[in-house]
């Protein structure tokens, strides 16, 4: 499960559901009180390197790296290690969880209905690149997502 899918989420389900600890600490520093109504039902549970690795690999190669956060990168490994179902809105995971062949499931959105790429453009001279970062490393300016066509 993603955080994205513990804020949206209105019910609490029956069976069991398995996180990493980002996702607790995330929920913990938000102090949402959700996470006291799960009770033992949220599993918490690390991913191996090796699934964390691929995970990355691929999100470079769909350009969504940039996009992802070290916690949402944590919880597409953690499906990999176990072969679970994702539970998320996030966007960029729900397109590297498609592009590994993961089963997911948006929770308060219609989810993606297709895979992306993702190049970055430069706002200020134009120039495109293959991964992001926050500034151009030519002029300086901030970068800006486009989907690769």
């Amino acid at each position: 499960m993603d955080t994205s899918a513990f804020f949206t989420m209105d019910w609490i389900p029956e069976e069991d559901f398995l996180c990493p600890p980002g996702i607790v600490e995330e929920l913990q520093r938000f102090d949402d009180p959700r996470l006291a109504l799960w009770d033992d039902r949220l599993r918490v549970s690390d991913c191996t390197r090796p699934s964390l690795e691929r995970v990355k690999e691929e999100a470079k190669r769909t350009g969504d790296l940039g996009r992802l956060s070290p916690v949402d990168l944590t919880v597409l490994a953690l499906a990999l290690d176990t072969g679970g179902t994702i539970m998320t809105d996030d966007y960029s995971i729900q397109n590297v969880a498609r592009s590994m062949g993961m089963p997911y499931r948006a929770v308060g959105t219609a989810g993606i209905t297709k895979k992306y790429k993702w190049n970055y453009r430069c706002i200020g001279c134009g120039k495109w690149f293959k991964e992001r970062s926050d500034e151009c490393p030519i002029c300086g300016s901030p970068m800006r997502a486009h989907r690769k066509k």
